[in-house]
């Protein structure tokens, strides 16, 4: 298996709380840019989405917190998709520092959204599988091709013999 997309980021003073590390909402804001950039990354724009008319949307994220970001520390944000059936698709990022410690995760939920009738589009690998120039990145394979044999139907499944 390839190596999630990562994103490296510096923290900025600004970004920090009373506490002294990153705010809570900075990770969320961190977590978009990977995903953005992996979009980016595998050939879909913003504008792209637009022009066939969706957009991507987030329904549920969830982050868990391990150790803190410091001002100056540098942080690599990890994305992946993760496809299934239906309208929906989930995404896992890692934070990690530069010494490779990690620091959160972020799991979510996510869907495309249509921009004309506002509802999700059936299926969200499909519509990126035709935007994208690079698929893979984003964990979008060619169908693998069903092993055959001389017995084999439709799809290489094995076909009963009459009795």
């Amino acid at each position: 298996m390839a190596e999630p997309f990562r994103v490296r980021i510096r923290v900025r003073g600004y970004e920090l709380d009373t506490q002294g590390h990153l705010n809570q909402a900075v990770y969320l804001q961190y977590g978009e840019h990977a995903r953005w950039e992996l979009l980016k990354a595998a050939g879909v724009t913003q504008d792209g989405l637009i022009g066939s008319g969706v957009g991507p949307v987030a329904l549920e994220s969830t982050i868990r917190y391990y150790r803190e970001l410091r001002g100056g520390d540098d942080v690599d944000v990890s994305c992946e998709f993760e496809w299934g059936p239906g309208k929906v698709f989930h995404i896992r990022q890692d934070y990690r520092r530069s010494d490779q410690v990690q620091v959160a995760e972020l799991t979510g939920v996510a869907g495309v959204l249509d921009l004309a009738t506002r509802r999700l589009v059936g299926d969200p690998k499909e519509r990126f599988r035709a935007l994208a120039t690079d698929p893979e990145l984003l964990g979008i394979y060619a169908p693998a091709l069903a092993p055959t044999s001389p017995s084999a139907g439709p799809g290489g499944t094995r076909r009963a013999r009459p009795p």
